[in-house]
């Protein structure tokens, strides 16, 4: 069974740092692009990075931009999400996806989820 799993939330201040990882197993995801996403209590799941299979393409929105860096080492099949400057506005459950489409910011294009990790931001 593929499974996508996250790790490396938790509780911070703001303006403090987090490194999220996700390490899939089942298959390796090398071909891929990898994408994080986010969900707050109450709101749509959104948007938050991507990177393309070599690295040499990555795609941020707008909320995230010069905060948040996504990186991938397929040698160990993993996907990092290093969170900087973290706000309130931040909390959620972060999710690890992958997708064969290019570019994609829609969840319905990623064909494979992780189970989401907590991150909370205090003010």
């Amino acid at each position: 069974q593929v499974q996508l799993v996250e790790s490396g939330g938790g509780l911070v201040q703001a303006g403090g740092s987090l490194n999220l990882s996700c390490a899939p197993s089942g298959r390796t995801f090398g071909s891929y692009v990898m994408g994080w996403f986010r969900q707050a209590p109450g709101k749509e799941r959104e948007f938050v990075a991507a990177i393309n299979r070599n690295s040499v393409l990555t795609w941020y929105d707008d909320f995230v931009k010069g905060r948040f860096t996504i990186s991938r080492d397929n040698a160990k099949n993993t996907v990092y999400l290093q969170m900087n400057t973290l706000k309130p506005e931040d909390t959620a459950v972060y999710y690890c996806a992958a997708s064969r489409k290019t570019g994609s910011r829609l969840v319905y294009e990623y064909d494979y989820w992780g189970q989401g990790t907590q991150v909370t931001v205090s003010s």
